[in-house]
């Protein structure tokens, strides 16, 4: 009864409310800076329209009626920031978009044909027909962090955290209300044990949602009629108030109350999911853990790192100094392991050692040179690879984290939340004494270079001349090496590391900054001249992406063509899954999904994001390397056709590698960007089973990769992909399994663009059933 009375009271109070709207016309426009920068509800209360946002613009909906802007709604939260030009427009067909710059504009919802659009004092914008009873879109629907009054989360629906209080992307955390009623926390992605809050209301499914009434009630409801659990036990005082709650940048949901009465009390947290600030996993991001001191939560980082970014503590910890091997004879190099006790992470073991000390347990890691931390846990060793994830400090003595620690005298830097004031002051006057010196030397050497560019002023003339095509500009792009100065880097080139399609791998290293580098001498390339080659290289130079290897630099001298890379510590994809199981175990579940994001976002970029589009053509294990701390990195991009600004597909020989190769390179037909993700279907079938997608050793039902996972998914056999023994939750297999049967399919206009199978990967949109990948064509 009191769930049908709370339900009545909801209902009620959200159809007065609906009915105090404000009505907004096609063809009215916003702009950022203009006159008209919002569209307000009747009261004042509730606005939609641009709000600055870090970097410029967003667009969204925000508390008004209160001293402070607070945002409850955005639009196109992945979007760039708009900038000051932007406008918003309800356009004459009755659609929501932004141009952001002319011939550019975004649709910000997957809706047209609206009458007329309403912000109403509920703080929901809604889009209507002609008639103005029927509800096109409505921002109820769609919640992105915040829940007001009024408001569900049905089912399958998720809110996810901002990046920060002034950067309203998709963050790291996400509240889920799953269809077996159960409404949980997750960090990252939803993987199998990774939750760190839950309802514990699981079962009670599948028509449980999340609840929040105007009294200030925050509650799960069956069916629409029965209340399985209230978070707040008790209601507040409604006149002259509003409530809201939001999953805050910390991982944590809250229940907010503002008093419009008194704006003292604006913002008051009156019940949280938790009240441990370091409860969220991954709050600190990888190698970093979370203390609470004075009541507010602080990083740290693991001995030996450092923060990545001080001021974005999500985005972790890195190795403070390392070294290119963990066995080094270099006499001021120090490596040891130091303790962190009464912690725990997510494990991903690699190995476990007869070592029943703790003592036995640092010795053992200490000289396995793939060992970077071990977790002992009575009397059990565990080995670990970079980077630690989940960190957490727990009440448990027996568990000790041990960390490898390289350290050196000369370019050590130490986490600078652990540095004494002493250092700092001796840091402070070497840097002075450093300074003045540099100056002094910089003014005899401009003294002398002017000397002897007066005397030798024609040479000097001609010299730049020569070098102009590979000098001009070089802090815009790659830089430019000689064919000479890349033979002393590799030694003659001595040591090979790999051949692939486009040439052969030699390992590098820089004298200036001893850093490793892989040089790449290509075959026969396309003949371009030499300032076309040096063009195309610097544009490459600025495609830029956490998920791609860097160009660093590049030779065109006569009939040779060299790049040079970044040099990746882990070696390929390819050798990570197919290595022989005796040799090292394969990677766990976590870190091959963790992987197929990595390869799903640099194809994103290279696709959709770069300055010129780029279709790859060659996605392969192979081609995606990994660095030291596990992220997947796609390389050879740079070799790829680039597609001009008006081009959208073009029609070539045939490239690629067999196997990866979709059906269309075969066929002669035009090529677009859904090759690369044909290839990506199979590379993420590699990822999950951990083999070739071509085995003749195997039964001839399972040699080839993509016909067996199609078997086994319309059998109901998808466990079978896996190993028995493997920690791997079937539902979540399965998912995995429906994205890539739709990159795999025939039919180019039937798989995804990769934005979509990002979406689809982190959960943020329901994966379809696919279609057996050939019945299309087979039809046709």
């Amino acid at each position: 009864m009191s769930g049908l009375i709370a339900l009545v009271c909801t209902i009620s109070l959200t159809f007065t409310i609906a009915k105090a709207q404000s009505n907004v016309t096609r063809g009215t426009s916003l702009q950022p800076t203009g006159a008209t920068t919002s569209w307000f509800s009747p009261s004042g209360l509730y606005a939609f329209g641009f709000y600055p946002q870090s970097g410029g613009y967003a667009v969204g909906i925000y508390i008004a009626g209160i001293s402070e802007r607070t945002v409850v709604w955005t639009a196109s939260r992945d979007s760039i920031p708009f900038s000051d030009n932007a406008t918003l427009r309800f356009t004459s067909d009755g659609r929501l978009t932004v141009d952001q710059t002319p011939g550019q504009q975004i649709n910000l919802f997957d809706t047209g044909g609206a009458s007329f659009a309403s912000m109403q004092d509920s703080g929901n914008f809604v889009l209507y027909d002609s008639t103005g009873t029927m509800v096109l879109w409505q921002s109820f629907d769609h919640p992105t962090d915040t829940l007001l009054a009024g408001q569900r989360l049905l089912p399958e629906q998720t809110l996810f955290s901002s990046v920060s209080e002034t950067d309203n992307s998709i963050g790291v955390f996400q509240l889920a209300m799953q269809s077996d009623g159960n409404l949980v926390q997750y960090p990252d992605m939803r993987f199998l044990g990774s939750s760190y809050w839950a309802s514990n209301t699981f079962g009670n499914g599948p028509n449980v949602s999340l609840n929040l009434d105007s009294n200030g009630f925050l509650y799960l409801l069956e069916n629409a009629t029965f209340i399985i659990l209230n978070f707040t036990q008790r209601g507040y005082p409604t006149k002259d108030a509003i409530y809201r709650m939001k999953l805050d940048v910390d991982g944590i949901f809250r229940l907010y109350y503002h008093d419009l009465s008194n704006m003292s009390k604006n913002g008051s947290v009156i019940w949280a999911s938790s009240t441990n600030k370091c409860t969220a996993k991954g709050l600190c991001g990888p190698n970093g853990y979370c203390e609470v001191k004075n009541n507010a939560a602080r990083c740290r980082c693991i001995p030996g790192f450092e923060f990545v970014n001080e001021d974005r503590w999500i985005l972790g910890c890195q190795r403070a100094y390392s070294v290119e091997k963990c066995k080094t004879s270099d006499s001021e190099t120090a490596i040891k392991m130091t303790n962190l006790n009464n912690v725990r992470w997510d494990i991903a073991t690699y190995d476990i050692p007869n070592a029943p000390t703790q003592e036995e347990c640092s010795s053992a890691c200490l000289n396995d040179c793939t060992c970077e931390a071990a977790l002992f846990i009575q009397q059990v060793c565990k080995f670990q690879r970079l980077p630690l994830r989940y960190i957490e400090v727990i009440d448990i003595e027996s568990n000790v984290g041990l960390i490898k620690v390289y350290t050196s005298p000369f370019t050590n830097r130490s986490n600078p939340t652990n540095r004494s004031i002493h250092v700092k002051k001796v840091r402070q006057k070497e840097i002075m004494i450093i300074g003045v010196s540099l100056l002094s030397f910089a003014v005899l050497v401009l003294l002398i270079s002017g000397v002897i560019m007066y005397r030798t002023k024609v040479w000097a003339y001609k010299k730049i001349s020569e070098n102009l095509n590979v000098q001009l500009f070089e802090d815009m792009g790659p830089r430019a090496f000689s064919y000479c100065a890349l033979e002393k880097i590799t030694d003659g080139f001595k040591e090979e590391l790999g051949q692939g399609s486009f040439g052969i791998v030699y390992k590098g290293v820089i004298e200036s900054s001893m850093r490793p580098v892989a040089v790449k001498k290509l075959k026969e390339l396309a003949r371009e001249g030499e300032r076309e080659f040096q063009t195309e290289m610097k544009v490459i130079g600025r495609t830029h992406h956490r998920n791609l290897t860097r160009l660093l630099g590049y030779c065109c001298e006569g009939p040779d063509r060299l790049l040079v890379y970044e040099y990746m510590t882990q070696g390929s994809l390819a050798d990570i899954l197919f290595r022989p199981k005796e040799n090292k175990p394969k990677p766990c579940w976590t870190e091959r999904i963790r992987m197929a994001v990595d390869i799903a976002h640099g194809i994103l970029y290279l696709h959709e994001e770069c300055e010129c589009p780029i279709i790859h053509c060659d996605i392969k294990p192979q081609n995606i390397l990994m660095d030291e701390y596990g992220r997947a990195k796609i390389s050879d991009f740079g070799l790829a056709k680039l597609l001009e600004h008006d081009q959208t597909k073009t029609s070539t020989l045939i490239r690629g590698t067999r196997g990866y190769v979709a059906p269309e390179w075969h066929k002669r037909l035009p090529i677009t960007v859904k090759v690369d993700v044909y290839s990506f279907g199979i590379v993420l079938f590699n990822i999950l089973c951990c083999r070739r997608n071509v085995d003749n050793t195997l039964p001839d039902g399972e040699a080839i990769l993509e016909e067996w996972v199609y078997e086994c998914y319309e059998s109901g056999e998808v466990l079978k992909l896996v190993d028995y023994d493997e920690d791997v939750e079937k539902r979540a297999l399965e998912q995995m399994v429906k994205i890539g049967l739709w990159c795999v399919q025939e039919e180019p206009s039937l798989r995804p663009s990769m934005k979509r199978v990002v979406l689809m990967l982190e959960g943020t949109v329901k994966i379809p059933v696919p279609p057996n990948p050939t019945s299309f064509l087979s039809v046709v």
